[in-house]
């Protein structure tokens, strides 16, 4: 900045600086050596580690808190996935209905196969109700009738659930039916991946209705005229081998094997399992042991992290520019304020023993005025691995203006004359 006020002001007062005697000092001054921000980064490499051999053809564990994949095994191979595919009908009839709504059967409904409620065609049944059957037992005609009343067919209801699984953020799923039986159509056939899955399951375990469905053990209902009543008992197994299921949902068909997904809360971790491929009959149980391995493995293995991490100096230099209270010779600094929200510095991670988060703050080395308060100057990134975990904005706390003639005049006139 020095340097500038010099240009600016020199054809005007540089005599009255030559007969005032002070001419030296000013120089001195201008040309002082500048001083520089520097950028600081923390880079600590991660580890590796594995459960052992597991039975299911695919598999992943997740953090349910952050979604980062703490183990898979062809995480990304797209394979059947049976009624695991009712998590998402589920989801989507609970934002898409309410629960007393009236859901008629029809003849596609109750013509599906087994595993069937047994619903007659013409009944009608709280959505509600229905929705409990599709979770506990996995009911197929339950399904086809919730599909049905949701999207007014099941095609309609497949484009809804295949927009749905894009916004959760599925890269490799496709749904042709919502109760998950094999399908193919001349878009491919009906699958999706373990990780995949996963994030379905950790979009669904943030509604409340839906965790209350999953963990019920028994439900009792009717149709809407009492003339029939069904009792239900939940099948997934897992709520009586281990302490802390949330959720869970089973499946199988000839071309999936038997398949899982559950989200469980180990301690303080929230695990989320999926599992494809897993077995096919006489194995029915290798699904339950996968899950446990990759639960106790989870919990031994991991703590949890908290991403957020004051930053070190945030200062840069503005070039140029001036502020209140400056006088000729001072530098103009603008210091950053690294833009996050509240529910962002409690979010946390789960690292491996031995693994460490780094964090980097990228800063431009000066800038140019003006520079506008909020204005962003920079980026402070949180890493794993090598790959960035969280990103924030860093902006300008303050103001600065640019150097001008007249601000120039006032400072000389105000330093030499008062």
């Amino acid at each position: 900045m020095r340097q500038a006020v010099l240009k600016i002001l020199l054809p005007s007062v540089i005599f009255f600086l030559s007969i005032s005697g002070i001419w030296e000092n000013v120089r001195a001054e201008v040309f002082a050596e500048k001083n520089t921000v520097e950028k600081k980064k923390l880079d600590i490499p991660a580890s590796e580690g594995k459960p052992g051999s597991l039975y299911s053809m695919s598999a992943v564990l997740m953090d349910g808190l952050s979604g980062r994949i703490l183990y898979e095994k062809d995480g990304d191979t797209p394979r059947a996935n049976a009624s695991t595919t009712k998590v998402l009908t589920c989801i989507l009839a609970l934002e898409n209905g309410a629960g007393d709504d009236y859901v008629m059967v029809s003849s596609k409904a109750a013509a599906q196969p087994d595993v069937q409620l047994g619903l007659e065609e013409g009944e009608q049944y709280y959505l509600e109700d229905l929705l409990y059957s599709l979770m506990l037992m996995s009911h197929n005609d339950t399904a086809v009738a919730i599909a049905e009343h949701i999207g007014g067919s099941v095609e309609g209801f497949a484009e809804m659930m295949n927009e749905k699984a894009e916004e959760i953020g599925c890269t490799d799923s496709y749904f042709i039916t919502p109760n998950g039986l094999d399908a193919e159509d001349e878009n491919g056939k009906h699958h999706t991946t373990a990780r995949d899955l996963a994030l379905i399951m950790r979009y669904a375990i943030n509604n409340k209705t839906f965790l209350k469905i999953t963990e019920t053990r028994e439900y009792t209902f009717s149709d809407l005229n009492k003339t029939r009543f069904f009792s239900l008992r939940n099948t997934n197994a897992l709520l009586d081998m281990t302490e802390g299921v949330l959720s869970g949902k089973t499946g199988f068909t000839g071309d999936a094997g038997y398949c899982y997904v559950c989200a469980c809360r180990q301690e303080e971790k929230l695990l989320i399992i999926s599992l494809l491929g897993c077995g096919w009959p006489n194995n029915k149980t290798y699904k339950w042991k996968d899950t446990k391995k990759l639960l106790e493995y989870g919990k031994n293995n991991f703590f949890y992290e908290a991403l957020w991490k004051v930053p070190g100096n945030c200062s840069v230099e503005v070039k140029n520019g001036v502020e209140r209270n400056m006088t000729i010779g001072d530098k103009a600094i603008v210091h950053g304020v690294v833009s996050i929200s509240e529910k962002d510095r409690r979010k946390r991670i789960l690292l491996k023993k031995g693994e460490s988060l780094s964090y980097s703050l990228d800063l431009q080395e000066e800038l140019q005025a003006p520079v506008k308060k909020g204005e962003q100057i920079g980026t402070y990134t949180c890493s794993l691995d090598g790959r960035p975990v969280a990103s924030y904005p860093v902006t300008a706390d303050r103001t600065v203006k640019e150097l001008s003639f007249f601000w120039c005049m006032d400072q000389v006139f105000h330093e030499f004359f008062h």
